[in-house]
């Protein structure tokens, strides 16, 4: 006798509801909108099929933006709409904690499902925050399969420090080796899902590092040294992944619900259920047709959000649109200048951090919406003032110069590890306040050629204010230089909204620049 499980998956969904491109107002294909129509097919289609969600859900879309500044007062619309898709179970992921505790806590009190989250635990208690460690499921012809859940442990190096307020974020790796033991030992299931809101350290089929191994991805190791594991399901790195790792299944189906995974597992009874193939493949949403209902579902809060977008703000006298990233990164541009100019007057200080978040950031037009402002600062930041040391300051610099090498005709172009296997354009940073030199033909550390304030060298020992926003703060990016740095200040406000107050008090804004620093190779 034999049987078949299927699962389907999602991952880093970002707030994509429906098939939009808010920045232009473009159809697209893509949304949840339209995965639910694939998971009623194959509910129709297959006997046993399992539904699950792999973190980072309810950000990164104008939708959300929106939603929780007037609209929370409502159920989580990402909520509702696995709620009606009926998934069996969720996973945190980090950019669950960007709105904040109450946004993350209101969404799990809304969710019809449980969200697994093995290795994020109550400070105070050391018992799980928000769910079940792992679930358990008996499906039809008795077959047994449990899923454990667990996130990045990397979080604190990212996330504002009131959003994960008492929490304690758990070795993933360990505490997944833990629970896979203790679910195989008392559970006994058949087949065993592992939900891992993590990627990949290393390349999965040589096994060679693909980035720093600082624990923020541990997928690798988690299929060569955890035994017990038949799929593992990852996420967090927006990339689209089929294979095996030491015959364990893992899969990864890219982001902003542009597709979703698909595993079917054939096992064979004997004198316990067996799995005999596993085989998975990435399933795209081209040509699949919305759910009606849930496009429905979706018009009123979506009417609402347009609304807000079309709200004109400000007027940019200039040019301010970005036509070339790269250029925009090698030489200071208006957009990024006018950020500078926003995160110096909120915070008051002379020295400012921002960075180009991607190459499709566009810039302002001449009349700004709200529509404008979301699509180029697409992340729900705060800005943080640090107390930093000159030689803080140039070890960042030094941090900085490694998006960049040079190629055989001795030009500067962008270091491939920036762009696979994920894009980090967000990890090289632009200093204004301060002028340097970056020197690209110099050996990695020691490409800072000089860095003055004031007319005056950085001085190693010397204090220097400096506003960024509060993921680089904390580190994010690997800029170790940053952690644990005495905080002036903290401006407890989402970067839209201190952009949409600065448009208030200059309804007109000059494009310019300060040419403050220089990207070369010689």
């Amino acid at each position: 006798m034999n049987s078949e499980i299927t699962i389907l998956f999602t991952s880093d969904v970002h707030g994509h509801a429906l098939p939009i491109l808010y920045g232009t107002n473009e159809k697209a294909e893509l949304g949840l909108v339209k995965y639910a129509t694939a998971v009623k097919e194959a509910r129709r289609k297959f006997e046993n099929v399992l539904v699950i969600d792999n973190g980072d859900l309810i950000q990164g879309t104008p939708l959300m933006t929106h939603y929780v500044k007037e609209h929370q007062d409502q159920k989580n619309p990402m909520i509702e709409l696995m709620n009606q898709i009926k998934i069996d179970a969720g996973v945190i992921g980090n950019h669950e904690f960007n709105f904040g505790k109450e946004t993350l806590n209101n969404a799990i009190d809304q969710s019809n499902y449980p969200w697994l989250a093995a290795n994020i635990m109550n400070g105070d208690t050391g018992k799980p925050a928000y769910g079940p460690p792992y679930l358990s499921k008996t499906l039809n012809n008795g077959i047994k399969v449990a899923i454990v859940g667990v996130t990045t442990h990397y979080i604190p190096n990212w996330e504002s420090p009131n959003h994960i307020k008492g929490l304690d974020f758990r070795d993933a790796f360990q505490t997944l080796k833990t629970w896979v033991q203790y679910i195989r030992e008392k559970e006994k299931p058949d087949v065993l899902i592992a939900a891992y809101h993590g990627g990949f350290e290393r390349d999965i089929e040589t096994g060679e590092p693909t980035e720093a191994l600082t624990g923020e991805n541990q997928g690798y190791q988690m299929c060569n040294e955890i035994e017990g594991i038949d799929v593992l399901l990852t996420g967090h790195q927006h990339r689209s992944l089929v294979g095996e790792v030491n015959d364990v299944l893992i899969l990864q189906p890219g982001n902003n619900a542009q597709g979703y995974g698909m595993i079917q597992i054939e096992l064979e009874k004997r004198d316990t259920w067996q799995i005999i193939n596993k085989k998975g493949k990435l399933q795209s949403l081209v040509n699949v047709e919305a759910d009606p209902e849930l496009l429905s579902y979706m018009e009123e809060i979506e009417l609402s959000t347009q609304r807000w977008l079309d709200e004109p703000i400000g007027h940019i006298k200039g040019v301010m649109q970005i036509h070339d990233a790269f250029q925009a990164r090698v030489k200071k541009h208006p957009f990024i200048q006018f950020i500078h100019d926003v995160q110096k007057e909120a915070s008051g200080v002379n020295i400012s951090v921002t960075a180009l978040f991607n190459n499709s950031t566009n810039g302002f037009p001449s009349v700004v919406t709200m529509r404008d402002i979301v699509s180029n600062y697409m992340y729900p930041n705060t800005l943080t003032v640090l107390e930093l040391t000159g030689l803080d300051i140039k070890a960042a610099l030094e941090k900085s110069a490694e998006y960049f090498m040079i190629d055989d005709q001795k030009q500067v172009i962008v270091n491939p590890t920036y762009v696979h296997p994920k894009p980090q354009h967000y990890n090289y940073d632009i200093w204004d306040g301060i002028e340097y030199k970056l020197n690209i033909a110099n050996p990695v550390g020691s490409r800072v050629e000089y860095a003055t304030y004031q007319g005056e060298y950085l001085n190693n020992t010397s204090i220097y204010p400096v506003v960024l926003n509060n993921y680089r703060a904390s580190g994010g990016g690997n800029y170790s230089m940053f952690r644990n740095k005495p905080v002036i200040k903290e401006i407890q406000k989402d970067t839209v909204e201190i952009i949409r107050e600065y448009f208030e008090k200059h309804p007109t804004v000059e494009a310019y620049t300060i040419d403050n620093f220089t990207v070369y190779a010689n």
